[in-house]
């Protein structure tokens, strides 16, 4: 039996699923589902998940027009007022050290720390209020177009036809193997090590980042006083082996002990780092969003932010289109949405490769000119402001 949609989204975390959220409630014409081949998100427990994202205003106002920021609890998310980005080469509170603050830039917080796992419980309740039937533990057997359709075969034997077929299924996209989209790789040769963490010293609602010749260690303020660690590091083998006393020691001395003494308090985890941008976002009847499309090394946390904007421009140049009576699945209906977002991506994909390279660069005079270039940066005025605005999510400031 073949289930008919006008949508069909893969991919069930944040992205995928405010995807959908955002179709449906920018069209309710629309039938859409979601199918996702892992499980559905765990029940709220009284431990934080492991995997966070930092969530820029911009991606704030998206959550919130969906009716899904205030669904998140106030513990499961923390915002920062703070950002301290500093050379290991210099002190966190030297003239080199990049200091960003919300009061700067007329704003109550840059950003909140929030569980990835809240953010999908909140985007599931809403996609229950709108309609959309979410599925998990289905995965994608095969993809083949019949005109002016897609069908796709579920690996539980299952058949679902749709007019559009919208892969959010990650950096190994079985979407986007299987229409044979073709994506540019970048190996960093580092392995991210992430935990959460006991700092000795309150984190003063400030995301802290020490860039290394190794590799980035981030802290993160948690909401419970905690710090959410994403050390990116090409030397990986003592953390990997480091029992909990020896990795806090570890990262405590990556960190420069900027918050006193770290003690690992939570799960931790591994994931080699890699980026990779896809030649083509669409094609006929598929569109392609996150990362799925486009994935960036983390060291500025923008891998949600650029999914959740791939995601409402989507779900805007597709509501335009039905509105309009024309087919969503129609290449040149979603060629707009490519041509809107590829140029921006691709530009954050360089630009995080180019940043990460610097600061691991030990050629003669390269710590001088980061020193240079990072005091020039503090004080440039309308450049900072662009820079931060971006960051932000387009969110205008003041």
């Amino acid at each position: 039996m073949r289930d008919q949609y006008d949508v069909v989204v893969v991919g069930g975390g944040v992205v995928g699923l405010a995807t959908a959220g955002l179709l449906a409630d920018a069209s309710r014409r629309l039938k859409i589902t979601v199918v996702d081949a892992s499980t559905r998100p765990p029940r709220e427990t009284s431990e934080l998940d492991l995997r966070v994202s930092a969530i820029a205003n911009g991606s704030i106002d998206i959550l919130d027009k969906l009716g899904a920021w205030d669904r998140i609890d106030s513990e499961r998310r923390c915002a920062y007022e703070h950002m301290r980005v500093w050379d290991s080469a210099d002190a966190p509170d030297s003239a080199s050290a990049l200091r960003f603050d919300a009061d700067d830039f007329g704003l109550p917080y840059l950003g909140y720390i929030v569980e990835n796992s809240a953010i999908q419980r909140a985007l599931l309740h809403r996609l229950n209020v709108l309609g959309v039937n979410v599925r998990y533990g289905a995965g994608i057997d095969s993809i083949e177009r019949r005109e002016p359709r897609i069908v796709v075969s579920l690996d539980d034997g299952d058949t679902i036809s749709a007019d559009l077929l919208i892969g959010a299924d990650g950096m190994r996209s079985r979407v986007r193997d299987c229409v044979g989209i073709d994506v540019t790789r970048i190996d960093y040769q580092q392995t991210a090590i992430v935990t959460h963490l006991r700092p000795e010293r309150d984190h003063e609602a400030t995301a802290w980042q020490r860039f290394l010749p190794t590799g980035p260690i981030a802290l993160l303020p948690l909401a419970d006083g905690r710090v959410s660690t994403v050390w990116s590091t090409n030397e990986p083998d003592a953390a990997l082996a480091a029992d909990d006393e020896a990795l806090g020691r570890l990262l405590t001395e990556a960190s420069a002990a900027v918050l006193g003494e770290l003690i690992v308090d939570g799960p931790r985890g591994s994931f080699p780092l890699n980026a990779h941008h896809a030649k083509n976002y669409v094609t006929e009847n598929v569109a392609l969003v996150g990362d799925a499309a486009h994935a960036v090394h983390p060291l500025a946390g923008q891998g949600a932010n650029l999914g959740l904007q791939d995601a409402a421009m989507l779900a805007h140049t597709l509501a335009e289109a039905v509105s309009g009576g024309v087919h969503p699945g129609e290449r040149r209906v979603l060629r707009r949405y490519e041509r809107a977002r590829k140029g921006e991506n691709a530009t954050m994909v360089h630009a995080l490769t180019a940043l990460n390279r610097l600061f691991a660069s030990n050629l003669p005079f390269s710590s001088e000119l980061r020193r240079t270039g990072m005091q020039l940066f503090n004080v440039s005025g309308p450049l900072r402001e662009r820079v931060v605005e971006r960051a932000l999510g387009g969110k205008p400031m003041r």
